[in-house]
Order: structure tokens, then C-alpha cells, then sequence
């Protein structure tokens, strides 16, 4: 796999630890919840703890780092959520959507940071993304889709009929796939949709758009970016390419994505965290931020199994 970066505008920098917020015993405790395990999202909990670090907050040292991952069960982040609750935590990290609305029904005083949250607002997390109102804040992971369609039109200008796959059930999906769609009809493109709402659908849902689609459109979504291997396996046996959300899911068999560097997203995060342990910032005050750097990455072997030579871009 390939990668070209692309500086659009340069992310905030970290702010040096000073003077630290601790918690009575003298450190400070941190719970992460992460929805499920894939290179995106765990690349989101390394970039934020990596961030922290260089700010001076190093696990073991002044904090303690809790970190639970859910494995892709919401009854499992409902029980995270309670324990961090429980414990009295200084601040938490919600990783995806399900995890963060998991804790924020749950604690209206503790800070309470969100990454690889596409949409706050829909997810009705903060009142707005420009002013949370609560205890919320954090960093969206909203991947430029329609450069992601207009990459396709640039790979594929033969393409006629787009395959959209998402989960139904995730609605930072949903509000992407329906960015997707206007998209799609812009560039004059059709469109067929293909959800999954459980793991075990996504080979059946897959081969159920061979023979309709010239190419498979996927967002940021954390069931198919689980399940990717599945899809390129399909695509790539039917010679369909795959315009895929993040480097992640290129690295598990998509073809190509120009999309958001997950490790950055985490550090960007890590930024705000300084700000609310060091400063005493309040999350109802700070905006969602949104990383502006964008990677353009795509799979050789992919390529080659569809028969797909990459222009000039």
C-alpha cells in the first residue's frame, strides 16, 4: 500500500504541560472507551495517548489510563461507561459514536471528550457542533465525501452505477451514505444501496451487488472497516473496485481512499484534553474541531486484482 500526503492546514499545536489538574490521590485518571478494535480507531487511542504524552501527562507517571474496548457490543459500552462513572473518572475519551453516546447518557459533569465522531450533532451529543453547551467536546472524523466520489469519477470515468455499503444501524453511516448520494447525483452517477446491520451480512450483502454496480462506495463505517477483509474479497474476485473512507480499510483490501489520518484525529483530540486538564477548559465552550489534512492511499494488490491503473491526481 501506498501513501501521498497532502498539508492543507497545519493542526494545533500541543500546549506544554504546566501546572497539572490531579485527582485527590494525586493522579490523574483518564477512562478510554473505543467501540471496537480496527486500525482506524486504534490508531485514533494511540494518537491521543502518544499527544498526551508529549504534553507531559505520561500513563503511569501523573495519570493512569484506563482503556476498555467494547468489541463492538453496546451493552458492552453501556458497562464501560458505568464503570467510569463509578470510578470517579477526571476525564473520559469516547471513541465512535455508539461509545460516546454510551457515556454522555450517563455523566453530566464529567469531561467528556468524542473522536472518530462524524456528526455530533445528529448524534445529539452537543447542542451544536460550533458550541457543545455540555460537558462534550472533541474531534469530528467527517471525511471530504464528495472529493472521495469525485476520486472515483477521476479512476473509474466509465462508471455508472455506484454500490453504497454501510451499516444501517450506525448513524454516523447514515449521514455520510446520504452525503454519498448527493454526491453521487451531482456526477450523474446511479446508485444502489447495500446495508448491513450485523457482521454476518456483509459477504452476503457484498455479492449481492456483483453484476449491479461498476464500483463500491464505503464511508467511515466501523462494521465494514472491521468486515473489510470480507468485502475485498468479493470486490476484488468480481473485479469491482472499492473507493473506501480511510487508510485503514486500503490497508485491509480496499482499493483506494483520500481520507483523514486517524493517528492525527487522536493527537488533535490529546490537544483538547491539555486544554481541559492543564487550563481548567470547559467543553460546552469548545467547539468540535475537524482535521484538515487529508492522505491520498491505495492498495497495489487491490489495483492489480482489478485491473485498475491509477491516473495522473
Amino acid at each position: 500500500m501506498k501513501k501521498i500526503t497532502g498539508i492543507v492546514l497545519a493542526v494545533a499545536a500541543l500546549l506544554a504541560a504546566g501546572c497539572q489538574k490531579k485527582a485527590a490521590d494525586g493522579v490523574i485518571k483518564v477512562g478510554i472507551i473505543q467501540l471496537v478494535e480496527h486500525s482506524a480507531l486504534d490508531a485514533t487511542y494511540q494518537g491521543f495517548v502518544d499527544g498526551l504524552a508529549e504534553a507531559g501527562y505520561v500513563d503511569g507517571e501523573n495519570i493512569a489510563v484506563d482503556y476498555q474496548n467494547a468489541q463492538g457490543e453496546q451493552a458492552n459500552c453501556v458497562t464501560i461507561a458505568n464503570k467510569f462513572v463509578n470510578d470517579k473518572d477526571d476525564l473520559i475519551l469516547a471513541i465512535a459514536t455508539p461509545a460516546a453516546q454510551a457515556v454522555a447518557q450517563l455523566t453530566d459533569t464529567i469531561p467528556i471528550l468524542i473522536t472518530a465522531v462524524t456528526d455530533p450533532a445528529t448524534a445529539k451529543l452537543v447542542e451544536s457542533n460550533e458550541h457543545p453547551g455540555r460537558n462534550v467536546t472533541g474531534t469530528s472524523d467527517l471525511t471530504p465525501v464528495a472529493a472521495q466520489i469525485d476520486l472515483l469519477t477521476q479512476i473509474l470515468p466509465e462508471a455508472q452505477t455506484v454500490g453504497l455499503m454501510y451499516c444501517s444501524s450506525e448513524q454516523n453511516s447514515v449521514f455520510q451514505i446520504q452525503m454519498a448520494k448527493d454526491a453521487c447525483e451531482k456526477a450523474g452517477l446511479r446508485y444502489v444501496e447495500g446495508s448491513v446491520s450485523n457482521s454476518n451480512e456483509i459477504q452476503q450483502v457484498t455479492q449481492s451487488l456483483v453484476g449491479k454496480v461498476d464500483a463500491i462506495y464505503i464511508p467511515t463505517d466501523n462494521m465494514l472497516a472491521a468486515g473489510m477483509q470480507l468485502v475485498a474479497q468479493v470486490a476484488n474476485e468480481n473485479r469491482i473496485p472499492t473507493i473506501v473512507g480511510e487508510d485503514g480499510m486500503v490497508r485491509n483490501g480496499g482499493m483506494v481512499t483520500y481520507g483523514i489520518n486517524y493517528y492525527e484525529l487522536g493527537k488533535q483530540t490529546a490537544a483538547q484534553a491539555v486544554r481541559v486538564l492543564r487550563d481548567g477548559a470547559s467543553p460546552a465552550d469548545m467547539p468540535i474541531e475537524y482535521l484538515e489534512k487529508c492522505d491520498l492511499s491505495y492498495n497495489e494488490d487491490s489495483l492489480a486484482a482489478v485491473g485498475v491503473t491509477l491516473p495522473e491526481l
